[in-house]
């Protein structure tokens, strides 16, 4: 039994050897149990949240819980790199004092209140689609027009070429919205 332990210990087992303890030798069970915290976690590629560079980022999550973001060596931007804030965007998601709620206030109230998001996603498609109907001009002197003036659209400078393309073909075909710019022109 002693034996056995002994035979365990790092240091004996180099001493045995005759090894410099800078391989196999020098780690312990534990050690060489260790896996990362990676390990086993599905992974899906995204692109950082915080500027208009659009770093490629590998998202691990594994049973719907977010475990590690870090940068994607094949993004042809970053290539695995990611700057502090970057780096620091799985605390973004994961962080205790992060807001769920979104803060409402009613016209004419003089207070804020917290809705649910749902709740909000809600009350933002029933105004995009009041404005359009109450702005939308189907025709002037006898022409089409079908535009929608008082909706305007201000793009994300996270935003992909495709992302943009989507959203202006969803504003100007679908909604007939006229004002569009993107934040990366500003």
């Amino acid at each position: 039994m002693w034996r056995d332990l002994l035979a365990e210990w790092p240091l004996i087992r180099q001493l045995r050897e005759g090894s410099d303890g800078t391989g196999p030798e020098a780690m312990s069970r534990d050690t060489r149990e260790l896996q990362t915290k990676t390990a086993g976690a599905a992974v899906a590629r995204s692109v950082c949240p915080y500027c208009a560079v659009g770093c490629g980022q590998l998202v691990h999550h594994r049973g719907g819980e977010l475990v590690a973001i870090e940068g994607d060596p094949e993004s042809p931007i970053s290539r695995g790199r990611l700057c502090p804030k970057g780096a620091a965007s799985h605390q973004l998601l994961t962080h205790a004092g992060r807001l769920t709620n979104v803060k409402y206030r009613a016209p004419f109230a003089t207070r804020w209140q917290e809705i649910p998001l749902d709740e909000a996603m809600d009350k933002i498609a029933d105004r995009v689609w009041e404005s359009r109907e109450r702005t939308f001009e189907e025709e002037r002197d006898g022409r089409a027009l079908m535009q929608c003036t008082g909706i305007a659209h201000l793009g994300g400078a996270t935003l992909d070429n495709e992302e943009n393309y989507l959203l202006k073909k969803l504003f100007t075909a679908g909604l007939g919205m006229t004002r569009l710019s993107n934040q990366a022109r500003i």
